[in-house]
This record gives C-alpha cells, sequence and structure tokens, in this order.
C-alpha cells in the first residue's frame, strides 16, 4: 500500500500528456570507477574493500565493447508504435582521470583526459568509442552532460595533499571508487558539484563551462540536459547551466539543496516547471535496478511505477545506472541486467502497444513545446 500511494503521489503535479511516453535516463556513462579485474583484485588485496562496499565498488567499470554491443542489440530488438527503438539518454562524462599524468608528476594535482582518449588507449576497450558513435548515430545511446568527470576536484586535491593511502592505492590500479568521506563533512568524493562553502560554487561555475564545452568537442553537439554526479548541485549554477546551453535540468522532487556549512533547504519540484532562466526541470518518476533488486522484483516494480505515471497522463522516465549492464568484472553482472532490460522492454510494448520512446531532450522540447 505504501509503495501505491507514493508512485500516485510523485505523479500528482507537473506537465501532462496523452501519449504513453517512456524516457530511460541512465546514470554514469563514460566514468571509470574499478579500472580492471586485475585492479579489483589488488585493491581487495590491500584492504580497500569490506563487507560494506556497494555494487559501484564491485561492478561499475567504463563501459566495454561487448557491453555496448549487448546493449544496443537488446534495445534495437523492441520498438514503439512509430517504429523507433528503445533508446537509453546516457548521462555522461566527458573526462576522466589522467592517471598516467598525476603519477608522473608525483601526484601533485588532478589532471584530467577525455574520454575518447581513455577508451583508445585501454587494452580493455578496443572499439567502445567506434560503438559509442555508432549508437549516438542509430539514436541508440544518447549522450547528455553528467558533468566533466565524476569525480569532486577540491576533496581530490585534498586528497593527494594529506597523501591519503586508499586513493593511492586506487590511482596506482586506475581506479577510483570506495573512497572515505573522512576529509569533508560535506563533500562525497564522487560529488562534482558538492561544496563546503556556498563560495566554492565560483570554481564550479569554471569547472561546469569547460566541461560543457569539452562535451561538445568529444560529441559534436552541444549538451541540452544535465544531472549533476550524485545528484547534488546548488541552483546557483543554473544561470551558467544556461549560458552553456543547458535547457533541461534532471532533478528530484524534493531536492535538499546544501547552501553551505551544513546548512540545507528542502524545494519541492514538479515535471515541466520552470526556473527563472527558462529551464524545465525533468522529474525521473520510475527505477530500474535489475542489480539492486532481484530482476524480477525490479521489472515488476518499474512496471508498476510505468502503470502509475500513465494513470496521472504522465511521461514515464526511468532512472538507471551503468552498473547494471557492466560484465569486464563479473559478466554474470551484465546478464543479469541485460536480460531483465530485454524482459522488461518486451512487457512495456504488450501492455501499452501504443508506447512512445523518448530521449529526455525530446521529451524538455515536447514539455516546452506545451508550456508554450
Amino acid at each position: 500500500m505504501r509503495s501505491f500511494l507514493i508512485n500516485n503521489l510523485k505523479n500528482v503535479l507537473g506537465f501532462r500528456t496523452n501519449r504513453r511516453i517512456v524516457v530511460f535516463s541512465v546514470d554514469d556513462y563514460g566514468n571509470i570507477r574499478v579500472g580492471s579485474v586485475k585492479a579489483r583484485e589488488q585493491m581487495m588485496a590491500k584492504g580497500l574493500y569490506g563487507d560494506w562496499s556497494s555494487r559501484f565498488d564491485h561492478y561499475d567499470t567504463l563501459e566495454t565493447s561487448e557491453d555496448l554491443n549487448l546493449l544496443f542489440e537488446t534495445l534495437s530488438s523492441v520498438k514503439d508504435k512509430t517504429g523507433r527503438a528503445a533508446v537509453f539518454t546516457v548521462f555522461a562524462n566527458c573526462a576522466n582521470i589522467d592517471f598516467e599524468a598525476i603519477r608522473a608528476n608525483g601526484y601533485d594535482t588532478y589532471r584530467y583526459k577525455p574520454l575518447p582518449e581513455v577508451l583508445n588507449s585501454s587494452a580493455n576497450h578496443v572499439g567502445a568509442w567506434d560503438l559509442w558513435k555508432e549508437g549516438i548515430a542509430n539514436r541508440l545511446f544518447v549522450p547528455q552532460f553528467h558533468g566533466r568527470e565524476h569525480l569532486n576536484v577540491k576533496l581530490f586535491n585534498q586528497l593527494l595533499a594529506a597523501k591519503d593511502e586508499r586513493m593511492r592505492v586506487c590511482l596506482e590500479n586506475n581506479s577510483y571508487t570506495n573512497i572515505e568521506r573522512s576529509h569533508s563533512a560535506y563533500i562525497r568524493y564522487n560529488e562534482a558539484f558538492s561544496f563546503e562553502s556556498f563560495s566554492e560554487n565560483e570554481s564550479l561555475k569554471e569547472i561546469l563551462i569547460d566541461g560543457l564545452n569539452l562535451f561538445e568537442k568529444v560529441f559534436g553537439y552541444r549538451a541540452t540536459n544535465f544531472n549533476a554526479p550524485g545528484a547534488h548541485e546548488h541552483s546557483d549554477l543554473e544561470s551558467t547551466m544556461k549560458e552553456g546551453g543547458i535547457r533541461f535540468i534532471d532533478t528530484s522532487t524534493i531536492k535538499k539543496e546544501h547552501q553551505g556549512d551544513g546548512i540545507y533547504k528542502s524545494k519541492l519540484r514538479f515535471m515541466g516547471e520552470r526556473n527563472s532562466y527558462g529551464q524545465t526541470y525533468l522529474l525521473r518518476n520510475c527505477v530500474f535496478e535489475p542489480t539492486l533488486f532481484e530482476p524480477e522484483e525490479a521489472i515488476d516494480r518499474c512496471l508498476k511505477e510505468i502503470e502509475a505515471a500513465f494513470r496521472w497522463s504522465k511521461p514515464a522516465n526511468i532512472s538507471s545506472h551503468r552498473v547494471n549492464f557492466c560484465g569486464l568484472i563479473d559478466e554474470k553482472n551484465r546478464e543479469k541486467g541485460i536480460s531483465s532490460l530485454r524482459k522488461l522492454l518486451r512487457a512495456v510494448v504488450t501492455k501499452w502497444p501504443d508506447v512512445e520512446f523518448l530521449t529526455a531532450e525530446e521529451l524538455g522540447l515536447l514539455i516546452e513545446s506545451e508550456n508554450g
């Protein structure tokens, strides 16, 4: 009963449509977390992993050619009423840690490397960048902006300066995962736009603009949609997003926003709401995490959330993460995620034959046109 109420209540406010629209908003593509099977083993041997480690710490890796091929086969196997295949809007990072440069310079300061260079220089990812481009060209895999990188540069440099042992073990193994929070009360290591003092937003704006410009260089077009790594950013950044081309901001219904120095404010937002800069908020009202729940439970949960969205004449914006579809560390992890995705997609088109698969940008444009 509780889940039924939540599924319905979160759809009460905001944009409505009679069209049965399904969007997949999938985070973390392009980000290095665990470098390889060998890296994971070596980090475990040095005590970096404990029983509390998450599925991200264990399985989340930069996508391989096999990951992408299997994903694209699955997405293209199911068509909507218009004949278009299912599509992932991938909230992607366009850069990663330049491990080699940081080591060569004595672990002095943060440096990054653009995504194509990362993929093309890795023996585990031969052909992956070509598949990214193929997925984009075929509208199966459409990147939007998830930050320049999936880490907090200030905290990264603090950890370097402190000669943090866990950090050093990660960097030695071309990884960045499972870092403790001991150096900051308000910033997690993977939250690119988190801060301690509000004034830090000025430097975050510089990172934001640099990242949006790099996104265009990497993917060949300006990003229009933004979702922050770790889902933490302050609305003070929205004017800079606007300057950089962002029209649609992925957010939560109740946004707990840090004001600095441990002071938080909660903001209520709804699908299709506009801010003072004319940007539109897009909310995720469904979840698909087949490696977090048992696969059948993940599918059933998501179908019920889609049903609730359609009951309230809302698009179904499905939240997911790359970790569900990664197989470099454990092929069974990818098998579970891909198989579950295939079953979900088939169930969707069977239950709702008039469904339409849209990208997050296409949904945003529809809302803009309806709202005038």
